[in-house]
């Protein structure tokens, strides 16, 4: 192996040889140094783009014959090649983490979401150094990479101004990161990070603000730069949308687009879709539409206010995320303007599961109603129609929609055990490396196959140590083939799929399945045990949909595939098996690391900013008090002290009109206020919270009671509170009240405390018995929404 081999092998490079020094006098030196410079890419290395849209399912794009526009991923389809037999995880975090390692999720820590990390190697949510990601293998080989959107990789209690920060996108091979850090993101409201720093956007919905755009403003602004100052360095973007995941946020005009188009309901609009999709070819002539899902109403069966309701919702879907394709659009047309776009291997992912149906049988206007078990009555939904996409709205579309959105598949999100949680479309496009254009590719594929791919079509090797740790070996395998071979043999004979205990082995046309959970069921009927699940067998090579179950005419190759399953799951560390969700929120109930561990008090300073849930004392279902040191000017004090959460659920203490008060929001159905009587006289003041929590279980009320310097000023009743999150997005701020408000009593943004804020504490009291910890049978699909 000689230097330079040695140095794609291992990354980075070692350092060259330094050459002799023969003088001390520079002008008598007599061999040549060579300057130091960035490592040399491959020749000829082409750029790389992977663009992944989130919670879409196969039967979502108009490029795999879905209802949503997404003229971006038809011109890229025509320019290049649909993969109708692509594979993902059913959920957010495992697919991204297998997606850049080319491991399977399990294998690299991530067998949930970061949120529900446990302390089981499969599940921890930290990916092993000896797992290098692509970012990292091609940083090494002379790429310039930058990340931006969603990233949901990091494990929730580094998410901080002190990290650590070797599993943000910048301690992973970006050289640049611009997006979001957790599951999702309010599109109109976002809290951002700029690398490792956190930035707000500087305009506002009224302002024409939208996150995707904006995401793609700085993913253009970045390639042009890159292109300018290092033309002979290939690029890496990664480019990963937050659309079209909860919440659904997009304006209105792009929803007039579809007003009515939905009308006819999810039973018909499955079968438009399968029509469709023959049509294009992604599916067999002969395909039938797998079957509906039990307990979900056909079309038909709902009220007025239900279909009305549930037309508006996809409406809003279908717009939001023709809203993100079109942004990407904008990208490609620079990278065009720029001369780039032939030989820029692009992989659209669409959809980093199937379509989420999370949002339950009725959808909802506000995502945490529905992590809780709350329903939302579709006859109070109904006044709240145009809100729908909007500021006002935190929406998600109802699980009929779902089912049709994965056409012609079984099943949802989080189900990995059917395709309608695990496939979805994919396209290439690479003009200059891939002759053919409008193909169609059918070979049994997974996403741990995407960086092989990558690394074979670069020309680089998988490096045998990165950072000097040794690396675990890649389990994907390179499509390379099938580029330029429609017929090209399958690369993956063998395939397991596990989610929340959901389970699925795939081998040489067979699949064995048994879905163990329903995504929408709010309230299961105790804890089923895994031996109880009942498995399914399905011929591919016959049965392209999961549409005829042949369990009990082939016993023994169900049997056989079980085995393998068993096998598979040993080896990648799937085991032990682990259905709880919303539990695993929970740090000491995970057994992971609680940031924060047994400290029952925490002091703030002013200006201190986006705590999130796990990095904050935790105030829900105990006693507690919260503390303000402030002093007043002359003039009427206004603003926030400290704020946790938002319009949407989330408490808040704050000054207005000079007067002391804290408010509670919750859900955005009630908000509990409590207001001190008289204005506060400038100079230092002590205002103190008291909530005295009711007991007796999780989510109870309480009085709260404000006290200044000592006294009494106002008490009052919350009638009911929190009990698992306050926000997947928002966080507790001091001296501000950032993204969404909590309460109107104050603007959005624009609420800083006008006074000085010394500290602020918040103090713990003791937490009672049955709320030390999560109750097992309730609520197991919350943090699976993600």
């Amino acid at each position: 192996m000689t230097e330079f081999d040695a140095g794609r092998h291992v990354l980075p490079r070692p350092d060259a040889r330094r050459p002799l020094t023969t003088t001390m006098d520079v002008h008598d030196q007599e061999t040549a140094f060579t300057p130091i410079g960035p490592v040399p890419p491959p020749e000829g290395a082409p750029n790389v783009v992977i663009v992944l849209v989130d919670d879409l399912g196969f039967g979502t794009s108009s490029a795999f014959g879905g209802p949503c526009e997404m003229p971006a991923a038809d011109r890229l389809a025509e320019g290049g090649l649909r993969y109708t037999r692509f594979h993902v995880t059913a959920l957010c975090s495992p697919t991204r983490q297998a997606l850049l390692t080319g491991r399977n999720h399990h294998s690299v820590g991530m067998g949930g979401t970061t949120e529900m990390a446990t302390a089981a190697p499969g599940y921890n949510g930290f990916r092993p150094r000896s797992a290098a990601t692509m970012a990292q293998i091609l940083q090494g080989n002379g790429y310039s990479t930058a990340a931006f959107g969603k990233w949901h990789q990091t494990p929730p209690r580094e998410i901080s101004a002190v990290g650590p920060f070797d599993r943000w996108p910048t301690g992973e091979g970006f050289d640049t990161f611009y997006g979001f850090m957790g599951a999702e993101m309010n599109h109109w409201y976002p809290l951002l990070y700029q690398g490792t720093t956190p930035v707000e956007p500087d305009r506002r919905p009224e302002d024409g603000y939208h996150l995707s755009e904006d995401l793609v403003d700085h993913a253009i602004d970045w390639v042009r730069t890159q292109r300018t100052l290092t033309p002979d360095r290939p690029f890496f973007t990664y480019l990963a949308l937050g659309a079209a995941h909860a919440p659904l946020h997009v304006g209105p005009e792009w929803q007039e687009k579809y007003r009515g188009r939905f009308d006819h309901g999810w039973d018909r609009q499955r079968e438009a879709t399968l029509e469709r999709q023959k049509e294009l070819g992604v599916v067999p002539p002969e395909t039938e539409l797998a079957p509906w899902a039990e307990g979900v109403p056909h079309w038909d069966e709902l009220t007025d206010n239900q279909r009305k309701l549930a037309a508006r919702f996809m409406e809003t879907f279908a717009a939001f995320t023709e809203h993100a394709d079109v942004q990407v659009g904008r990208f490609l047309d620079a990278l065009e303007e720029l001369g780039e776009l032939d030989n820029t291997i692009i992989l659209y992912v669409l959809g980093d599961n199937g379509a989420s149906g999370e949002g339950g049988i009725e959808g909802t206007i506000v995502e945490h109603r529905l992590g809780h078990g709350i329903v939302d009555d579709p006859d109070e939904m109904i006044d709240h129609l145009d809100e729908i996409g909007g500021p006002l709205s935190y929406p998600i579309a109802p699980a009929g929609w779902a089912l049709a959105l994965n056409t012609p598949y079984q099943w949802t999100k989080q189900v990995a055990s059917h395709f309608g949680g695990t496939r979805d479309g994919m396209v290439l496009h690479w003009p200059r490396g891939v002759p053919e254009r409008g193909g169609l590719r059918h070979q049994f594929s997974h996403v741990i196959d995407v960086l092989p791919t990558i690394l074979d079509c670069v020309g680089v090797p998988a490096p045998f140590s990165v950072d000097g740790v040794p690396q675990q070996p890649i389990e994907g395998t390179s499509m390379k083939q099938t580029l330029t071979d429609p017929q090209a043999p399958e690369h993956r004979r063998t395939q397991y799929f596990e989610m929340c205990g959901n389970r699925g082995i795939y081998h040489d046309g067979w699949m064995a399945v048994t879905r163990h959970g329903i995504p929408w069921e709010m309230v299961p009927e105790g804890d089923r045990p895994f031996a109880e699940d009942v498995w399914e067998l399905y011929d591919l090579s016959e049965d392209w949909s999961q549409a005829h179950d042949l369990a009990a005419q082939h016993p023994q190759k169900l049997r056989q595939l079980q085995d393998l399953f068993l096998i598979e799951a040993a080896q990648y560390q799937v085991f032990p098996l682990d259905d709880r969700v919303t539990e695993r929120e929970n740090p000491a109930v995970a057994g992971r690391i609680d940031l924060l561990g047994d400290r029952t008090s925490v002091t703030y300073r002013a200006g201190m900013r986006r705590f999130t849930e796990e990095t904050t004392p935790n105030i829900k279902n105990r006693s507690h008090s919260i503390t303000a040191d402030i002093e007043l000017p002359d003039t009427t004090a206004e603003g926030v002290l400290i704020a946790q959460g938002g319009r949407f659920g989330g408490w808040t203490l704050y000054v207005t009109e000079g007067r002391p008060a804290y408010a509670y929001n919750y859900f955005g159905m009630n908000l509990y206020t409590v207001r001190g009587g008289e204005p506060l006289a400038p100079g230092r003041h002590e205002v103190r919270l008291e909530f005295d929590y009711d007991g007796g279980g999780l989510g109870k009320g309480g009085t709260a009671t404000l006290l200044v310097d000592g006294e009494k000023h106002a008490t009052g009743r919350v009638d009911q509170t929190i009990p698992y999150y306050f926000s997947f997005d928002e966080t507790l701020d001091v001296g501000v009240d950032l993204s969404t408000p909590v309460t109107d009593d104050y603007p959005v943004l624009d609420n800083e405390f006008t006074g000085t804020l010394h500290t602020m504490r918040i103090d713990l009291g003791a937490q009672s018995a049955e709320s030390s910890e999560f109750d097992g049978g309730l609520h197991r699909r919350v943090m699976g929404a993600q």
